[in-house]
């Protein structure tokens, strides 16, 4: 049998060509560039005053004459590829322009106001109709609010993701997932509502810093807890069973090997649920009311903070107040990014050091 299959002649499997023509790797943008001409033509013709339908346009037109093209030089299937990479980016296009758009436009607008009189100086004696004035109060404010739900939110969402990880079994845990995911959803109004019910009605305290601070905590502690157990679903089971293979107890291997691992990812949670929290307007409108004073006691009495400063500023509707709300807007955003950079440089420091 050996025998017989040794002296069997080979024949070629296939006849066809071993390659096909390809476009050349300038074509993606070369349709790109074609598709965009295209689309303000067409959107000049019509006469569409909106860019948003230029964009449309040369978007859909990108799509089709790259499939288009596609099959008529390469085949079929080399198309639906390059289609399916085409929805890809446009896709991240059409996510990207307004982010930069809106970026480019608080930009230009606030720094026309903002400067050291801006951020030193509060609205006292100022009238909102006229110009002068700056964010000190509001600014403070939201320090202080956010530092507030901060440490309140963090240490709860990271126990409580720990819990959920490392111990929970059965329907204890079950209830607490389930209460998580029902607080995700839950509209910042209702957690202002809450504590104005409980910590003003019930209780009797006045507006302050502190209740808005508590409302927020409310707000990040889902985002948290969320974030921090998909984080520590990430370590390697093999780094706790090494761990307890050499008798660490549980709590240490946790403490010392599991959130040591994890802590870039905690960090870029936390960061995220306090940039959820800082842009909140409606519990800080019914629980710190706002004020034109510095106040920087967060226990007792009205404060401010940025969002409401910009909703406050920009409802008045006089030029000045409009170009202070632009201003404020800019340093919220300033402010988000300071403590995401700090953020990442404290994950970067603490993380565990690898060799190469």
């Amino acid at each position: 049998m050996s025998q017989l299959v040794k002296d069997r002649p080979l024949t070629p499997v296939s006849s066809g060509p071993l390659s096909h023509a390809r476009l050349p790797r300038w074509a993606p943008a070369a349709i790109a560039v074609g598709s965009i001409a295209a689309g303000c033509a067409i959107g000049l013709a019509a006469g569409w005053q909106s860019r948003v339908q230029w964009g449309m346009i040369a978007a859909l037109l990108f799509v089709l004459a790259t499939y288009l093209i596609t099959t008529k030089v390469e085949n079929s299937r080399q198309a639906k590829d390059r289609v399916a990479t085409s929805l890809v980016w446009v896709c991240f296009v059409l996510a990207v322009v307004p982010l930069f758009s809106l970026g480019w436009v608080t930009i230009t607008k606030g720094m026309e106001v903002v400067d050291g009189y801006f951020l030193g100086h509060s609205m006292n004696g100022v009238l909102d109709a006229e110009p002068g004035g700056g964010i000190y109060h509001a600014l403070l404010g939201t320090i202080e609010q956010v530092l507030i739900a901060a440490v309140v939110a963090t240490p709860i969402g990271l126990l409580t993701a720990i819990y959920l990880v490392e111990y929970g079994r059965g329907k204890l845990a079950k209830a607490v997932t389930f209460f998580v995911d029902v607080m995700t959803g839950i509209p910042s109004i209702v957690a202002g509502l809450f504590v104005l019910a409980t910590w003003n009605l019930m209780l009797g305290f006045g507006p302050s810093g502190f209740a808005g601070g508590i409302a927020l905590a409310i707000l990040m502690m889902p985002v948290v807890v969320r974030s921090t157990e998909e984080m520590l679903k990430l370590v390697p089971n093999e780094l706790r069973e090494a761990s307890l293979a050499l008798g660490v107890p549980k709590w240490r291997t946790i403490l010392k090997v599991v959130l040591p691992t994890a802590i870039g990812g905690i960090t870029t949670g936390v960061m995220l649920a306090v940039a959820r929290v800082t842009g909140e307007t409606a519990p800080v409108l019914l629980l710190v009311f706002g004020t034109k004073l510095i106040n920087p006691n967060p226990f007792e009495g009205a404060q401010s903070s940025l969002p409401l400063y910009v909703y406050e500023q920009y409802a008045v509707g006089t030029d000045a107040s409009i170009a202070r709300a632009w201003g404020a807007a800019l340093v919220l955003i300033a402010f988000v990014m300071i403590l995401n950079l700090v953020a990442r440089g404290i994950a970067r420091w603490k993380a565990p050091k690898t060799g190469k």
